[in-house]
């Protein structure tokens, strides 16, 4: 049985499965990322919940695994050289897991590089630009009366599918005919774009076919519609 005292985390969200992945996230954007790729991998894995309106991803024992306090974070018990390892920021541990299965990322060099600026592009652009128009559309910065940062950020995040759009043009997925995690990266950001933060008029998304035929797509894989729901919600 694998041993995860080394992990205060583990202390405050117990493993009854120690020899699983221990996944610590939240239903967001960035949480379900990885919660869709380990079901798409197949890997077995326990999910806790972190309540982030409760701020559990400042408690200590989160902040000992994630000094950057967000979610998610893994622990994998069988790491490199079968050494537990613990990993934060969901870029890297998508990376993380699609090359420790060999699944989710081309083989070839130029490919899996290619694969991996739009992970990037997802990670420094739609996840920021995203969740400010979240902030400014639906939440508290709705109520600010100058409404130049909520423009700023609509037009940024047009831009930005646009981006999207241009690159899903006669393909599939982004990898043409490769579902990657690539793919898994913006899905969630993109639903939650229209969806939760109510902004699918505000930044006109009917206008980019392609971004909307390729969501489609993949909230039609059913790894991806159990992963949306996991870590399940307290």
């Amino acid at each position: 049985m694998a041993d995860l005292s080394a992990f205060p985390i583990a202390t405050r969200w117990p493993a009854r499965h120690p020899d699983r992945i221990q996944l610590y996230s939240a239903t967001t954007p960035n949480g379900v990322k990885i919660s869709i790729a380990l079901e798409e991998l197949g890997l077995p894995y326990e999910p806790h919940l972190v309540n982030i309106s409760k701020n559990e991803s400042w408690t200590p024992e989160f902040l000992s695994l994630n000094p950057n306090g967000k979610i998610p974070a893994i622990i994998d018990p069988d790491g490199p050289d079968g050494k537990p390892i613990g990993l934060f920021e969901s870029g890297a541990i998508l990376l993380y897991l699609a090359e420790k299965t060999g699944l989710l990322m081309p083989v070839d060099a130029a490919r899996r590089y290619e694969t991996i600026q739009w992970v990037f592009f997802q990670m420094a652009s739609v996840g920021p630009m995203f969740g400010q128009v979240g902030f400014f559309h639906k939440f508290a910065g709705r109520e600010i009366a100058d409404k130049r940062p909520l423009e700023r950020y609509r037009d940024e995040s047009r831009r930005l599918l646009g981006v999207l759009d241009g690159r899903l043009k006669g393909r599939k997925w982004i990898m043409s005919n490769d579902y990657t995690i690539a793919d898994i990266s913006l899905l969630g950001w993109v639903r939650n774009l229209i969806g939760f933060y109510e902004a699918r008029d505000l930044v006109g998304f009917d206008d980019f076919a392609n971004v909307a035929a390729w969501l489609e797509r993949g909230l039609a894989r059913p790894a991806v519609q159990k992963g949306l729901t996991i870590p399940a919600k307290g």
